[in-house]
């Protein structure tokens, strides 16, 4: 099965006593920088490229908030690599301000279950951060793996995949845009109310109410369900970096590997020529009204008047997957799961629509909870709410909130962690090794381990390269995001010698 690298950008919501969003800049950039473990500032900017869009063009300017404008012109804050404040980490990570949000960007990842670590591994470099500056200012600082400050506000959870830059734009968006919209039962994050539209007392997803166009570049303003940036991360003429913001935080590891495998199975089958072919009315309407959908029937409107429903369409890339490719065991587990979650799924929305007696379906609804956000969420909420409380309460979104809080102390996913409420599929101890480097043998390996043993050496280093000092000049040394590196490259102590295995020169 072809391997696709994928990695996780997740922007934090920060809390500082005392500060309002006027100080959200000042106080990101104050806390990447104070990040207390080992870290190089030296993120290379040449190969960036935001306006850049996939179906051919550059954009003129990219749109904003109006708010985070406003806010923006009240207090200047220097140059953008200033502003950025970037750290590469040990394992190969980005750490990062991304307008007024520490982002911590996952090293790539071949493996689902790696990327999950490696994503809740970014929880403990946020959270170190977090502690630091509170220890420096005397202040409280809090950070929040979230997608919205319920103030109108959005902050995102980005994904990235390495896909060959020979397939064409149409065949990735008509082939990635239904699990887009699709995926969300299985991996949401939940949210109490609506910040557009209609109130609702809970939805499924964080990020739906913020969608304004099917498809777009933007990421801050006008967002879309399928983003057209074409920032490769790699050598443009032969790769696409797909760009995906349209998925949520989560908190569940389970939920951070399912997110991503969903889009890897889509695009293998994208690959491969035999993505199935669904014509969504208005993916933008149809995100929102499955994530506003209670009762779980998630229809979704086809253009010429037809209907499915979420099940449908993820049920037809499971079949196509298992007929057309050859799966390897991450990706059938990754089925089997996903089956397994939509069968009780469907059965807690026949218990809701009141086909069937409730009680027939809490067994399912308990397996839901402990393996999807949303589902979690959502019942500690009920709980509040069936006590005397209101999903209009501001307590229900205190608790939302609180939900996504990343100290394991304070936190009440942590708390359901600590109950054996929700699955985890991997120890602490598993994570705390994260920090020695990347075990996979991608480029994020690469980057990591020179980080490591050539840091006198290095000069710049981003997604795509390495630039050494070599002697009296620079040398910078692409790295392949479709290779695996051997790890006998950590056993070189001279960098004109690393420079040469790396390019393949004998």
């Amino acid at each position: 099965m072809r391997r696709i690298l994928a990695g996780v950008e997740t922007e934090y919501g920060l809390l500082v006593e005392g500060h309002g969003a006027e100080d959200q800049i000042d106080d990101a950039m104050a806390l990447v920088r104070g990040y207390p473990g080992e870290c190089l500032a030296i993120w290379d900017y040449r190969h960036e490229s935001p306006r850049a869009d996939l179906r051919g063009f550059q954009l003129e300017r990219l749109a904003v908030d109006p708010i985070d404008a406003a806010f923006d012109r009240e207090r200047p804050h220097g140059e953008t690599q200033d502003v950025r404040s970037d750290r590469i980490l040990p394992n190969g990570a980005r750490f990062y301000n991304d307008h007024g949000h520490p982002e911590y960007a996952t090293p790539e990842c071949w493996s689902l279950r790696e990327l999950a670590i490696q994503d809740r591994y970014g929880e403990s470099v946020v959270l170190n951060a977090a502690r630091a500056m509170s220890e420096r200012t005397g202040l409280l600082v809090q950070m929040y793996k979230n997608n919205t400050d319920f103030h109108g506000a959005s902050y995102g959870t980005h994904e990235s995949y390495l896909v060959p830059r020979s397939v064409p734009f149409d065949t990735l968006f008509e082939s990635i845009t239904p699990i887009l919209v699709a995926r969300q039962i299985l991996t949401g994050a939940g949210k109490v109310g609506s910040e557009s539209g209609a109130w609702c007392d809970y939805q499924i997803s964080q990020r739906a109410d913020f969608f304004m166009e099917p498809v777009n570049a933007e990421t801050l303003y006008r967002r879309p369900v399928f983003n057209t940036r074409d920032e490769a991360h790699a050598d443009p003429a032969q790769w696409i970096r797909l760009h995906v913001i349209s998925g949520d935080a989560n908190m569940m590891p389970e939920c951070t590997a399912r997110k991503v495998g969903l889009v890897k199975l889509a695009l293998l089958l994208a690959l491969d020529g035999h993505a199935p072919k669904w014509t969504l009315a208005d993916p933008v309407d149809a995100f929102k009204v499955i994530s506003r959908d209670r009762n779980l029937e998630f229809k979704v409107a086809l253009a010429g008047r037809n209907w499915t429903n979420a099940y449908e369409i993820l049920e037809s890339y499971f079949a196509a997957a298992e007929d057309l490719l050859s799966l390897d065991e991450e990706m059938r587990d990754l089925i089997a799961d996903c089956r397994e979650i939509l069968r009780n799924l469907h059965l807690v929305g026949r218990a809701r629509r009141s086909e069937i007696p409730t009680g027939t379906a809490d067994q399912a609804w308990s397996e839901v909870r402990r393996r999807v956000d949303w589902a979690a969420k959502e019942g500690v909420i009920q709980t509040f709410v069936d006590e005397g409380g209101s999903w209009k309460d501001p307590l229900a979104r205190a608790y939302d909130l609180e939900y996504h809080n990343v100290d394991p102390a304070e936190g009440l996913y942590h708390a359901l962690e600590e109950m054996h409420d929700v699955d985890v599929p991997f120890n602490q101890e598993e994570i705390e090794k994260r920090a020695e480097g990347h075990p996979e043998g991608t480029r994020a390996w690469v980057r990591g381990m020179v980080i490591q043993k050539f840091r006198q050496e290095i000069r710049a280093a981003c997604w795509r390269s390495v630039t050494f000092q070599v002697a009296d000049r620079l040398v910078e040394v692409d790295l392949k995001p479709d290779l695996a590196y051997e790890r006998h490259l950590m056993d070189i102590d001279d960098v004109e010698t690393l420079v040469r295995m790396l390019r393949g020169d004998s």
